[in-house]
């Protein structure tokens, strides 16, 4: 996969350019929710299963008997305790979560990883990125397909240096990950809100405006009436994006927009998960608790439900 994110970059791209007048490109940067199931413990913990495990895992765990789902359960539990002081508090049960929910980031770093880690020394260096995603294509000073590749590697050097927290050109799994995936990192904020800004700032003035704003959703192509949704974009532009009234979003103001300060579900969860389990109400659960709630955390072929909110009740 020597070109994977470079062939992903490119598709992206031309996908925006050739999208069609009335379709929506989306900016902002939202979590995905735990579960696509109405979270009702009085009717089933179907949601609690997927917020703890992601709904492909807890797909998997409904067909081991309950033996089989304890134990796994406990091993799972041995993962979650960051610090293996033996409790599991509501941040590491938070921290799970978001991982469990986002499992298919840290499969991704594992691809790329294995493309671009070339000397297998444990880190990918800036050099080896390069080499390894744009190589004997920088040497065409004028490729056939128009495409400034140079462009797009000073991009990503830029990119590459802010995920590099200690500088050394070199970045562990944790920092390229980062790389990969800037909008997940609380320190890479910035450069996700610049990027977007350069992509949209066409008269290249440092803020976006009106036009450019609505121009980088919608293209008109000769259309006379307007879709109403972007009537709408225009009236969400002047009363809430630009909050200082001057007619255009500068780096603040486009962070609030496409980063927005959403409720933490993940945090929420863990806080119910704690609440339901903790038997001994100091706050933080132990594995035996864990397991002891296993039909709250985890399926199996076997679960009765009633029998289950009978064990929920008595707690």
């Amino acid at each position: 996969m020597r070109f994977a994110r470079l062939l992903l970059c490119l598709a992206v791209w031309a996908l925006c350019g050739s999208a069609k007048p009335t379709e929506r490109k989306e900016r902002v940067v939202r979590e995905a929710p735990l579960s696509a199931r109405e979270h009702d413990d009085a009717q089933s913990f179907d949601y609690d299963h997927d917020a703890f495990l992601g709904a492909d895992e807890a797909k998997s765990f409904d067909q081991l008997t309950p033996e089989e789902s304890k134990e796994r359960l406990g091993k799972i539990v041995g993962k979650i305790d960051a610090d293996g002081d033996g409790f599991v508090t509501v941040e590491e049960l938070k921290a799970w979560i978001k991982f469990a929910q986002k499992r298919w980031i840290y499969e991704d770093v594992e691809r790329q990883w294995k493309g671009h880690d070339l000397n297998e020394d444990g880190l990918v260096s800036w050099e080896e990125y390069k080499n390894a995603t744009y190589g004997y294509i920088l040497d065409d000073p004028d490729p056939d397909d128009g495409f400034n590749y140079k462009q797009m590697m000073v991009r990503d050097e830029r990119r590459f240096k802010m995920a590099d927290k200690d500088g050394d050109l070199a970045a562990t799994k944790e920092e390229f990950t980062a790389f990969l995936h800037p909008e997940e990192y609380d320190y890479m904020k910035d450069i996700v809100v610049q990027e977007t800004m350069e992509d949209i700032d066409k008269n290249g003035d440092g803020f976006i405006d009106l036009e450019e704003y609505i121009g980088d959703m919608y293209s008109q192509d000769g259309d006379a009436d307007e879709p109403e949704w972007v009537k709408t974009e225009r009236e969400q532009f002047v009363e809430f994006r630009d909050k200082n009234r001057d007619g255009k979003m500068d780096k603040e103001e486009t962070k609030d927009w496409i980063l927005p300060s959403d409720y933490d579900h993940a945090e929420a969860e863990a806080r119910h998960l704690v609440y339901e389990s903790d038997q001994d109400k100091d706050g933080k659960l132990t594995r035996e608790e864990i397991v002891d709630k296993s039909d709250l955390f985890v399926g199996s072929q076997a679960t009765d439900f009633g029998e289950a909110l009978v064990r929920h009740d008595e707690f």
